[in-house]
């Protein structure tokens, strides 16, 4: 499944054991890609010495604030933005 820019998506929420590049405050969290960076080896295999293929693609993705941090009173106009591989996301 290949996202474009403006696709609301959502963060998988599966345990994972090991490295990944997925931070767990985004994990379960709705957000919305912001720009396709492009087919990258995954750094999530590469980290074990394996060569990283296939290639996943990389999105840049935007969260509001109040998504990540409910309690937190903020801007309702904030977001943060996070690099997560496709095999993250699931349509929204």
């Amino acid at each position: 499944m290949t996202f474009g820019a403006g696709d609301r998506v959502r963060v998988s929420d599966r345990a994972h054991e090991g490295h990944h590049r997925t931070p767990s405050y985004v994990k379960g969290k709705r957000g919305r890609v912001e720009r396709v960076f492009g087919r990258f080896t995954n750094p999530e295999t590469r980290a074990y010495g394996a060569d990283g293929l296939p290639e996943q693609v990389l999105y840049h993705v935007s969260f509001a604030q109040d998504e990540l941090w409910p309690s937190v009173r903020r801007n309702g106009s904030d977001t943060a933005c996070v690099d997560i591989f496709e095999h993250w996301l699931e349509a929204e």
